[in-house]
């Protein structure tokens, strides 16, 4: 029996996926690197901080500068990384890192670098894990938007009023939810990024993959911290 040619118009049809998972594929890959990079700045500069006494005296004698910077920096970055050049995104976005790595370098001297290790260790699986998940997944994770972003509101409303009763019981709960709500986003924004990329005809600016990197950047952090609240001990 002999078998007839394929349908050009499937094998169309199927070339055409393969190139939009390829580039899709691309995309991501850059924007890991992006994301990576940032991590690694951070942690950097919060190492070179906690061991820089002049440096370490500023942070802690204008905490609450440093520490409100990254909030403004990161609103500046979410409304402006797609519109900005790729440079000015990327030198933003670095700026952002090195501002980060000097509000979180007093973890230093709060919790032991065995338990910070340890935290990073089970974040990446973690974030490994979710982001497969978001990869591979055919379920459309929009459903899940406005549970995410009603917790993560209600889990900054939490920080605030924790911040006046100073509930040890009550910051536990609040980090447990944090690790509900981020490890969601993580998977959430991993599938948005790629339909983001796909909107934009396929172009992977960098201005476009650090406004993504940004994204997970975030979910990895706050992912971080949480678990880092959960199962930290601290010096003390």
């Amino acid at each position: 029996m002999s078998v007839g040619p394929h349908n050009p118009h499937e094998v169309s049809s199927f070339t055409h996926l393969a190139a939009e998972r390829e580039a899709a594929g691309l995309f991501m890959a850059k924007v890991y690197r992006w994301m990576t990079l940032g991590l690694g700045t951070t942690a950097a500069v919060a190492w070179f901080t906690v061991h820089n006494e002049a440096l370490l005296g500023f942070v802690l004698q204008h905490f609450l500068l440093v520490v409100l910077s990254p909030l403004v920096l990161v609103i500046a970055l979410s409304f402006m990384a797609h519109k900005l050049s790729g440079p000015a995104a990327a030198a933003l976005f670095l700026v952002y890192s090195c501002v980060m790595g000097l509000s979180l370098s007093t973890v230093f001297l709060i919790y032991e670098l065995g338990t910070l290790f340890g935290a990073f260790a089970i974040t990446a699986g973690a974030f490994l894990a979710l982001s497969i998940y978001g990869t591979l997944t055919r379920r459309d994770l929009s459903a899940w938007k406005s549970f995410l972003f009603i917790g993560l509101f209600g889990v900054i409303a939490a920080l605030v009023v924790n911040l006046f009763m100073k509930s040890n019981f009550m910051g536990f709960v609040i980090s447990c939810c944090m690790v509900v709500v981020f490890a969601g986003l993580t998977a959430y924004d991993t599938q948005k990024l790629r339909e983001i990329h796909a909107s934009h005809n396929h172009r992977s600016t960098t201005s476009l993959a650090v406004h993504g990197a940004l994204r997970l950047y975030l979910d990895f952090i706050n992912l971080f911290l949480a678990i880092l609240r959960i199962f930290g001990g601290s010096r003390n």
